[in-house]
Formats: structure tokens, sequence, C-alpha cells
């Protein structure tokens, strides 16, 4: 029997939202009263463990650390690499300025583009590369008045974030057949453990204000949770290079929703930048509705 398989335009509006989530994570860090980054996600890697268990648990009806030992090599890799994602790109934001930071993480699509190719045998398509190109003119746009002093070490871990999660895309690419989920819930363990050894190789306490608490593990399951099971899901029907590209939306969204509650203002370069990074994601989107949905055999 043919039938069509789950559409396209269903997976990008899937990952889109994924972007929409992540995108007030910078939100919510304003709230924060003291605790330190890494405390930050220390706290979040607990609630985005729990979090996922109990989706992984309601889906399958199994033992979610039972799942993820059977992820293999590429469910590590992938848990690692989000890791590193995140690590590097909190790491970066500290130690090199926001423009510089901003502007190495847009390298990511080109990199799974690359990636994409050489791995999985994904062809990406023209209107994908240009619109590509066209989100990194936006974001250099956006951050034009940001530019700070060089800083080598940040701006190395701004490039290991955006490759970090290239490659986290390509192992969920990698493993579309399957259920990919168990590996983002290995990330919480594996992101538990190695905050906790930061925290306390850095003298940092696990004892911060309940307000703090709060706050991150909230964004455990709300901004980044939520964020990663849509993403996971989108990354079934859309290819890397296009995943890794609507994922941009949260660079774009991201001043937006600190103007809109806390109102500081859009300076005319976040603006003009941010309209051309939409336009390249809905370009992208709208292009692709041409393609005819992929069909296979049940």
């Amino acid at each position: 029997m043919l039938t069509q398989a789950p559409s396209h335009q269903r997976g990008m509006a899937l990952v889109f939202l994924a972007g929409v989530l992540w995108s007030t994570v910078g939100l919510g860090v304003r709230f924060i009263e003291d605790a330190q980054v890494w405390q930050i996600l220390f706290f979040r890697s607990i609630s985005l463990s729990i979090f996922l268990s109990l989706i992984i648990y309601l889906m399958r009806r199994e033992n979610p650390l039972v799942l993820a030992s059977r992820m293999g090599m590429n469910g590590v890799l992938g848990a690692l690499s989000l890791i590193a994602a995140y690590a590097g790109g909190i790491y970066s934001i500290q130690a090199t300025s926001v423009g510089n930071a901003m502007l190495l993480f847009a390298s990511a699509p080109f990199m799974a583009a690359i990636l994409g190719q050489l791995v999985l045998g994904e062809k990406v398509r023209k209107a994908t590369w240009l619109a590509i190109v066209v989100a990194m003119i936006g974001i250099a746009i956006m951050v034009a008045d940001k530019f700070g002093g060089q800083a080598i070490y940040g701006n190395l871990a701004a490039i290991g974030s955006a490759f970090g999660f290239a490659v986290f895309t390509i192992t969920l690419r990698r493993g579309k057949t399957t259920d990919m989920m168990p590996v983002v819930f290995l990330s919480g363990l594996f992101g538990i453990v190695i905050m906790a050894g930061i925290c306390l190789n850095g003298s940092l306490s696990f004892f911060v204000s309940l307000n703090d608490i709060g706050i991150s593990l909230s964004m455990g399951i709300f901004q980044v949770g939520a964020g990663l099971v849509l993403y996971t899901l989108g990354s079934r029907t859309v290819p890397a290079a296009e995943l890794t590209l609507l994922a941009l939306a949260e660079v774009v969204l991201g001043p937006f929703w600190v103007w809109l509650f806390l109102g500081e203002i859009l300076t005319l370069h976040t603006i003009v930048g941010g309209a051309v990074l939409l336009v390249a994601i809905a370009g992208n989107a709208l292009s692709g509705q041409r393609r005819k949905p992929p069909i296979h055999v049940a």
C-alpha cells in the first residue's frame, strides 16, 4: 500500500516552532538573579532529563534509560555534540563580543549542508544555499554595531558550538527512521554530570536562590526541552541544511521578546537584519513547497 510520508512542510513548521521556543531563553536568563551559567545549565539539564523521560515513556511505554542504551555510538555522539553546542555557545558569549559569536553561530547551516552531503548523501537545493548566504548577511547586519575586541578562544568556542549543533543535526538525520528522542534524553544526563563537574571544579555552589532554580528548571522544560522535542520530530522529514537554517529563527526572535516584555530598544541594525533573516527562512520554506512529497511503501 502506498502512503505519503509526513510532509516536508509540517516538519519545517515543527522546527521553526522549536526556534521560537529557543528564542525565549535569553529572556529567561534576564530574570536570573545570581546563578552563574554553569549552575543554570546544571539545573536545566535536570529538568530536561525528567521532562524527556516522561515524554519518552508516554510515547513508547518503555524505560528511557534502556532505550538510551540502545542508541549506540550515533546516539552518544549526538548527545555529546548537543552539550558541546550549548556549552560552546555560552562560553563564546562570555569570552568574545556578541557580534562575533552570533555571526560565527550562523555558520551552522553551512557546516550541516557539507556534513549532510558527505555523511548522508543529502543534496542541498540551490535555493537553500542562497537562503543560507542571505541569512548570514542578515545576521551580519543585526550584529554590525556589536562587534568588539578579538578574543580567539571565544571565537573558537562559537565555531565549535556551530559545529556541535551541525553534528547533532546529522546524527538526528542519520537515525531518522528510528525514534531519536532518547538521544536528547541522554544529552540531559550527560549534561548533569558534566555541569556538576564544572561547578565543583570552579567552586560553584549548588545552593542558589529558589528564583534562579525555578527559572532554570522551567527553561529545561518549556524552552530547551520542548524545543528539542519539536526539532527532533521535524528532523525526520527536513534535510540537515534546512533544519539548521530554520533554527536561526532563534536569532531574530530573541531581541524581539526582550523588547516586548522588558522594553529594551531594538536598533535599526537589528530590525533590518532580522527582516533579511526572516526573508531567507521564508523564501527557503516557500521554495520547498514546489517539491513533490516523498512516497514510501507501507
